[in-house]
């Protein structure tokens, strides 16, 4: 039968998952407890995308690991982490694992029903994250004013599709920070953009691979787009 185990060797089997870090976090956030209540228990464990409620689907497991590779170096006990469009939780969770109780996740969904079922999913899975105040889950627009008050990150994911690279993401980038955004046209396909910043300031990016994600919507539009 499928489990969390069987989907990380999986992933290691197909190069995916490269480090010790990325495997040991992913065995220890379930994903059967991020997918809608309606799937069959084996499918949250097969490589693909699923419906998580509210029009959304959670990343193929084999991007939700890319990501975290991506970011490894910068999920260090005690780091600060912005996941945008942070869907049921998935990703939060692990990133907050990663980082530890002394380390901060802010995950910012910009549906306030799915934000409230992420604390659920997150608080039946690893609660101590959430009463230790290692991850925040809240609903909001990173393109709004919702970052206003909060500090600089030192990662960034984003989980929607930027049609240009949003300037209020990379300023709230700490210097030797990284982000990984999707940026292109809306529902066409976008490029994988790994986005850092020296400690000079100084951003540089390089583009990584074609993806297909939702669009990162400008407050006010069509709710049911990300």
């Amino acid at each position: 039968m499928h489990s969390q185990d069987w989907l990380v060797d999986h992933l290691r089997t197909e190069g995916v998952v490269k480090s010790r870090e990325v495997e040991s976090v992913l065995r220890r956030v379930d994903r059967a407890h991020y997918v809608d209540r309606g799937i069959p228990h084996a499918y949250a464990y097969q490589d693909s995308p699923l419906p998580i409620g509210y029009h959304e689907t959670i990343s193929a497991p084999h991007m939700h690991a890319t990501c975290l590779e991506l970011l490894r170096d910068h999920l260090k006990p005690g780091a600060r982490v912005l996941d945008v469009g942070s869907g049921s939780g998935y990703l939060s969770a692990a990133m907050g694992l990663m980082v530890g109780e002394t380390g901060k996740v802010v995950g910012i969904e910009k549906h306030p029903e799915l934000a409230a079922l992420s604390v659920s999913n997150v608080r039946r899975d690893h609660p101590e994250l959430l009463d230790g105040g290692a991850v925040q889950l809240r609903a909001g627009n990173v393109l709004g004013d919702v970052l206003e008050r909060e500090e600089g990150f030192d990662a960034i994911h984003v989980g929607a599709a930027a049609s240009s690279l949003p300037d209020i993401l990379v300023r709230k980038l700490n210097p030797g920070g990284r982000m990984v955004i999707p940026v292109g046209p809306q529902w066409e396909y976008q490029v994988m953009q790994v986005v850092d910043k020296d400690r000079e300031g100084q951003v540089k990016k390089h583009n990584l691979m074609h993806v297909r994600y939702v669009p990162l919507t400008e407050p006010g539009e069509s709710s049911w787009e990300l």
